[in-house]
């Protein structure tokens, strides 16, 4: 096993460094997108779900009550499809803008709304307006 003094002959200078943080940095970028690209995924794959099980439910059950719930259902297994679609979407560019900033030598910048607060907030927003069809029907 070679020991070698760290900077010693490996050419262990900032630069280097500050190439393999940018590295390590990229990484962690491309881990963080294919978890949101799994999790949205998830969340069109459910809708999908959702609305292929209420359509068949639907048409066994005539009763007006059940055709209400059963298109309720429906409705949210869109709006999850629309949610997991839009998610990716900013999941997509917002890995591009900011491995554009690193390339470019730029000071990455923290949003004050994170991709993760708001679908957490729509999906949120979604199942309360939801809800309140639901009840107030």
């Amino acid at each position: 096993m070679n020991h070698v003094t760290p900077g010693a002959a490996t050419g262990d200078t900032a630069s280097d460094r500050t190439a393999l943080a940018k590295l390590r940095t990229q990484l962690a970028l491309d881990r963080t997108t294919l978890a949101w690209i799994r999790t949205t995924l998830t969340f069109a794959t459910f809708g999908f779900g959702m609305v292929g099980f209420f359509r068949a439910l639907r048409e066994r059950s005539a009763t007006p009550e059940s055709v209400r719930l059963h298109e309720d259902a429906i409705r949210f297994g869109v709006a999850l499809i629309i949610l997991g679609t839009m998610a990716t979407i900013l999941a997509g560019v917002s890995h591009w803008l900011t491995l554009r900033r690193l390339r470019q030598n730029k000071r990455v910048v923290l949003t004050p709304w994170p991709l993760s607060i708001t679908v957490a907030m729509l999906l949120a927003l979604v199942g309360l307006v939801l809800l309140y069809g639901l009840y107030s029907a």
